[in-house]
């Protein structure tokens, strides 16, 4: 059965985003947490433009080539310009979780407004076998509060950026993880748990 992961890319004091993320604005300030994309001279087999170290490379590719959908938030969502009317995966269908309406979704996009396993349910679906993917720090929090998450990889970037959007928010009690890799790479250390049930 395919997998849920929440991955992404982190300060050392747990900020996805800089100060004054939003639209237009992308990450704020936080831009340094995404250096490690283009820092190698490894291009990446699945995205375009992306020249990472060899290490970060074979991490970074392997993930990516797992993933069939991608569930975002709507922070997620607005901070990334939308993805351009597309999605953060090349390959992958994007379904945003949203209590808002989205008027300017396009084909490659889904809205959905009935919660977190909901949206899991048609990623999963559209993903055909591969793993599901979580970008936002709400999402991924709703999503491990509903037992859904298999594996988090935090792609941690050796900065503390101060301030921000936090990545993981507030749970009703501990999630244990184990960790099943750890591998340092220049500008990021990739970090693998999978979530203990």
């Amino acid at each position: 059965m395919s997998k849920v992961i929440s991955a992404h890319a982190v300060s050392v004091d747990g900020y996805i985003t800089g100060r004054d993320p939003g639209a237009g604005r992308g990450l704020g300030d936080g831009t340094t947490l995404f250096d490690w994309y283009f820092d190698g001279d490894t291009p990446s087999r699945v995205f375009d433009g992306f020249r990472l170290s060899g290490p970060s490379a074979r991490i970074f590719d392997a993930l990516a080539g797992r993933v069939g959908a991608i569930v975002a938030g709507r922070n997620t969502y607005e901070d990334s310009d939308r993805f351009g009317g597309g999605s953060p995966h090349p390959a992958a269908r994007l379904f945003v979780l949203s209590h808002r309406a989205a008027p300017e979704l396009t084909e490659r996009q889904t809205l959905v407004t009935t919660g977190v396993e909901d949206a899991i349910a048609a990623a999963r679906e559209a993903a055909g076998g591969k793993d599901v993917g979580l970008m936002g720090g709400c999402v991924a929090t709703e999503a491990l509060k509903a037992g859904l998450v298999d594996e988090v990889i935090l792609h941690q970037v050796p900065i503390l950026l101060g301030g921000g959007r936090p990545f993981f928010r507030a749970l009703p009690g501990h999630v244990r993880l184990r960790l099943v890799e750890a591998v340092p790479a220049p500008g990021v250390t990739h970090l693998h748990y999978a979530v203990e049930r």
